[in-house]
């Protein structure tokens, strides 16, 4: 099993705890960016970097994730396409993608970006807060005990 993160809109704070989780349990992460990323010198981490692009990254992602392997996105399509390849994505506020959810997910994300093409404001999430990034810990070591 390997950790994929869409790295470009990972929160500072879940990477923090990324890079902790996978120096306790050994996991090889790998990490895809359009941005060139400052990393701690663990051997299990490693970064690619990837071409300007709208979805680059998450082509990349799609090209190397392979069944049970972990992607950490908040992007819904990406999402859609790990899933849909029996890998496993968490989003940085917590909330695992499944085959029972990821659809619904992808047709509100749809929706409400046609809504905004309309010029309909229809807000955004609410700020990241500490509270996000505890359920994401919680998930995030709940997965890693389940699956190591």
């Amino acid at each position: 099993m390997r950790l994929y993160v869409d790295a470009d809109a990972c929160p500072r704070m879940i990477k923090d705890i990324l890079f902790r989780a996978v120096a306790r349990v050994k996991v090889p992460m790998i990490m895809v960016s359009n941005l060139n990323l400052q990393i701690p010198p663990l051997p299990n981490v490693s970064v690619i970097d990837v071409l300007e692009g709208a979805d680059a990254a998450d082509n990349k992602i799609v090209d190397l994730v392979e069944k049970g392997d972990l992607v950490i996105t908040a992007d819904i399509p990406l999402a859609d396409r790990v899933v849909s390849k029996e890998a496993f994505a968490l989003d940085p506020r917590g909330a695992f993608h499944t085959q029972e959810t990821i659809k619904q997910r992808l047709a509100v994300r749809n929706l409400m970006d046609h809504l905004r093409s309309t010029g309909i404001n229809t807000g955004g999430p609410a700020a990241f807060n500490k509270k996000d990034c505890q359920a994401f810990a919680n998930q995030l070591d709940k997965f890693l005990a389940k699956n190591i």
